[in-house]
């Protein structure tokens, strides 16, 4: 492989990194929310009810990440690119989740 392609796969590479870092870090935040009670105090393991205020937060919460992804008239930069889409993915796979987990 040439210095020009090892150069593409690295500066490639990054962006996976950084993209699946945040979704990682969005996941645990989002379970850590969903843990919490309405005043911020972490519920006993086990006692965790999904209500469907829970899930309208997180809904919320994905909507206007979607209006912020839409707002980037001035560009964000590469950067900040691959961490919107990775907290939107995280939104949108956790809730997914929530749902199926609830039927």
């Amino acid at each position: 492989m040439d210095d020009a392609k090892i150069k593409s796969t690295l500066s490639e590479e990054w962006r996976d990194i950084k993209y699946q870092e945040t979704f990682d870090e969005e996941i645990r935040g989002l379970h850590r929310r969903l843990q919490t009670d309405s005043e911020g105090n972490l519920c006993p393991a086990g006692s965790v009810e999904v209500s469907a205020g829970k899930i309208e937060e997180f809904e919320g919460i994905l909507q206007n990440l979607y209006i912020l992804d839409g707002a980037d008239q001035g560009g964000r930069g590469c950067l900040q690119d691959v961490i919107m889409a990775a907290r939107i993915a995280a939104f949108e796979h956790f809730l997914a989740q929530l749902k199926l987990n609830k039927k």
